[in-house]
C-alpha cells in the first residue's frame, strides 16, 4: 500500500510468482510506434507522488506510478462506470492494513495507453470495493495504479524537476556521460525492485536492504525499530501512516541520523516504523528492512533500467531541502461536493483618456456589474487528528469540516498545497474557520516540529 497527505498510499499485492532470480521478459506488452525510439509523458506530482494520464479501452484515467506494485490496479469503481474492462472474473486480493481480503475482479485482453505507448493485451484487476478510495486523500481523481507493467517494457527516465516521464525503448536506449550520475544495482523479488542504502542511527551504521517504492510519499519506511527509537528523551511520535487496501496503516514516526545511497549522502532524514502487523504482512523477503519512498527520490532524477537491472541517480535542485513531517497534527480528505455561491467582480482592461492640448492621459479600472456565481466545489474535512498536536491543542476534531484556512476558502485551495502549507515552516500560524453540526467556528494554532 502506500501513504497519504503526510504519508501517501502504500499497496501491496501476492498475486504472482516470486521471481528470485533475473526478470523475465516477454515479447510482448507496452510498445512505441516503429518510428519512435522514446515518449515524453508530462505528469502531476501530488505528495510527492507521480500521477501518469492512462487510456484504458478508450477511457482516459489517472494513475499513479509505483515500483512497489507488480500488478495494474482499478479502484474507486464508483467513478469508473464508463470503463469497459474485457474477459472479467472474480477474484480475491491482501493488501496491507487492519482487515482481511477484498472482492477484486481480473480483466485480461485490454487496451492501455500512455502517451504513444500501446499494450493491446493488458491484464487489470479492480478493486470492487467502493470504501477503498484514494482520491479523498490525495485531493485529484486517482483511479488506478501502475508499476512493473510499464517499467518492464521500457527504460523510465522520472525528471522530478520538469515533472516529466521519459519512456526510452530498451534496446535503442544509450546512456550519456554523466559525471555527476551514480549507477545503482537493483535486485527483484516478486517483480519489485531492491537496493542497499546505508542508514545511521545515533550509535550504529548498517547496510540495509529496501524497496524501491515510488507509491509512498514518505522517505524511509523501517521496519526494525531497535537503535532507532528512544522513550528517554523521546524522539519519536505515534500518527496515522497511510491507507492500505485492507485498511488503515498506523505506527511511529521518527527521523533517522543520516542515509547514503552509494556516495549520495541524506541527513536528518524522516523514517517511520509500521506497527508489527503491517510488517508481518509485507516481509516476505527474510533480508528486507524496508523501503525507500518519493520524499528521498523527489530529489533527484532517476533512470530505472529494469532489464539491466540499475537505477541511475542524479540529485537535482530539491536535493538540500529538508525533511520536515506535518507540523499541524491535521490530516484532510475529500469528502464530496458543496454548493458554493460567489459575487464576482468582472474587470475590463484599462480604459486611458488623454486631453489633446495639455497631453495629460487618466487611466481608469472599469468593472462590469457585479453577478452570482452557483457552482460545486470540493468540501473538505478532518480525516485525521495526531494526539497532542497543534492541531488537537486548539480543539479540532476529526469530522470536522474546514470552511476557510488562513482567511481564504478552502476550495480555492488544492488539497496537495494544504498538506505542503501543514509541512512548511516551524512557527507559521494557521488559521482555519471550521463547521462542527452547522455551527461556525474559528481555530488558531502555531506550526512546531515534533521532533
Amino acid at each position: 500500500m502506500k501513504k497519504f497527505a503526510n504519508a501517501g498510499l502504500l499497496l501491496s499485492l501476492w498475486l504472482l510468482p516470486l521471481l528470485c532470480g533475473p526478470l523475465v521478459f516477454a515479447q510482448k506488452g507496452f510498445q512505441l510506434p516503429e518510428s519512435l525510439n522514446r515518449e515524453k509523458i508530462p505528469f502531476e506530482l501530488v505528495n510527492n507522488l507521480v500521477i501518469i494520464p492512462i487510456q484504458i479501452n478508450g477511457t482516459e484515467l489517472s494513475f499513479l506510478l509505483d515500483t512497489g506494485v507488480n500488478s495494474t490496479l482499478l479502484f474507486s469503481v464508483e467513478q469508473l462506470d464508463s470503463v469497459q474492462l474485457n474477459n472479467a472474473k472474480p477474484i480475491k486480493l491482501r493488501g496491507l492494513g487492519e482487515g482481511g481480503s477484498i472482492d477484486a475482479i481480473v480483466s485480461n485482453r485490454n487496451k492501455l495507453e500512455i502517451g504513444r505507448a500501446i499494450d493491446n493485451n493488458h491484464r487489470v484487476y479492480m478493486v470492487v470495493d467502493s470504501k477503498i478510495n484514494f482520491s479523498t486523500r490525495m485531493g485529484i481523481p486517482i483511479h488506478g495504479i501502475i508499476g512493473f507493467d510499464l517499467f518492464k517494457d521500457f527504460v523510465v527516465k522520472t525528471d522530478y524537476s520538469s515533472k516529466r516521464i521519459t519512456l526510452y525503448r530498451p534496446d535503442t536506449f544509450r546512456k550519456r556521460k554523466c559525471r555527476k550520475c551514480v549507477d545503482i544495482p537493483m535486485r527483484f523479488h516478486n517483480k519489485k525492485p531492491f537496493i542497499n542504502v546505508r542508514v545511521a542511527s545515533d550509535t550504529e551504521e548498517e547496510d540495509f536492504l529496501v524497496l524501491l517504492d515510488t507509491g509512498s510519499s514518505d522517505g524511509l519506511w523501517l521496519f526494525d525499530e531497535k537503535d532507532f527509537i528512544s522513550e528517554v528523551p523521546k524522539n519519536y511520535f505515534n500518527d496515522f501512516l497511510g491507507l492500505g487496501l485492507s485498511g488503515n496503516i498506523y505506527g511511529k514516526r521518527s527521523k533517522i541520523k543520516k542515509l547514503n545511497i552509494d556516495e549520495f549522502q541524506l541527513e536528518k532524514v524522516t523514517a517511520s516504523f509500521p506497527d508489527s502487523n503491517t510488517v508481518k504482512n509485507i516481509k516476505s523477503l527474510p533480508d528486507r528492512k524496508g523501503s525507500l519512498g518519493s520524499e528521498v527520490l523527489r530529489r533527484f532524477t532517476v533512470i530505472m533500467n529494469y532489464r539491466e537491472q540499475t537505477m541511475t541517480l542524479k540529485q537535482n535542485s530539491n536535493f538540500d531541502d529538508p525533511f520536515y513531517y506535518n507540523m499541524a497534527g491535521l490530516t484532510l480528505e475529500h469528502d464530496g461536493l458543496i454548493p458554493v455561491r460567489e459575487v464576482d467582480y468582472f474587470k475590463i482592461d484599462p480604459v486611458t483618456m488623454t486631453k489633446e492640448k495639455r497631453e495629460a492621459t487618466a487611466i481608469f479600472d472599469v468593472y462590469k456589474s457585479p453577478t452570482l456565481q452557483f457552482f460545486l466545489a470540493p468540501k473538505y474535512v478532518v480525516a485525521e487528528v495526531r494526539p497532542d498536536s497543534p492541531a488537537e491543542e486548539a480543539g479540532i476534531m476529526k469530522g470536522d469540516e474546514v470552511v476557510k484556512i488562513n482567511g481564504k476558502a478552502s476550495f480555492k485551495y488544492k488539497l496537495y498545497e494544504v498538506i505542503s502549507l501543514f509541512s512548511s515552516k516551524a512557527g507559521r500560524t494557521i488559521y482555519l474557520e471550521i463547521s462542527r453540526n452547522g455551527i461556525m467556528q474559528k481555530k488558531k494554532f502555531v506550526l512546531r516540529e515534533v521532533i
